[in-house]
């Protein structure tokens, strides 16, 4: 019986999970046989080098982080407000999507290739909160800001240390969601 091949796929997974738990100098050849119990030889079965398989592990990435999340959204249903919670969860409460959000982040800040996926992305993200906030609020500038202040609270949580006056993480973010995402319009500035 001739030896099992390791899949494309598997190497990327193996990436992924060095790239969440280490940034993009974790991903090394070497280092990822060696997890997947393989010869590095293989490696080049599925790709042509390293960029390569960056490459591949940020279109799992983005594949995962956008249309799969919009896919599953729309095929679920519900109202707006409950679209985007169940969107903020899929992409930033996990143990897979979050971290990996998280590390390219941070690799963006460097790498300008990255940067530019990364926008890619959150424009994306941001289109799907102005489409949904915007079916409960008129006002094209507050659509803006509403889709700003949620995306940012599912981002800066994760940073935030602070403590909530006898609240719950969970309480504080669950009112400011409400908050957010009300259907009453703020005042206007005068």
């Amino acid at each position: 019986m001739p030896p099992t091949r390791t899949t494309r796929e598997s190497w990327i997974e193996q990436g992924l999970a060095a790239l969440a738990a280490g940034g993009p100098d974790a991903v090394r050849v070497e280092a990822l046989a060696k997890q997947l119990g393989v010869t590095k030889g293989g490696f080049y079965g599925s790709f042509a080098d390293r960029d390569a398989l960056l490459t591949a592990m940020l279109d799992t990435w983005e594949r995962e982080s956008t249309d799969d999340v919009l896919d599953r959204i729309t095929r679920e249903g519900g109202d707006p407000k409950r679209q985007i919670e169940r969107a903020g969860l899929l992409t930033f409460s996990g143990d897979r999507l979050r971290p990996l959000d998280l590390a390219i982040r941070d690799w963006a800040r460097r790498d300008e290739a990255v940067a530019e996926r990364l926008r890619r992305v959150d424009n994306r993200r941001m289109a799907l909160l102005r489409e949904l906030i915007g079916t409960f609020c008129a006002d094209p500038d507050e659509v803006e800001a509403r889709s700003l202040l949620a995306f940012c609270l599912l981002i800066g949580e994760q940073f935030l240390a602070a403590e909530h006056d006898g609240r719950t993480r969970a309480q504080v973010l669950a009112r400011a969601g409400d908050l957010i995402l009300s259907r009453k319009s703020a005042p206007t500035p005068h």
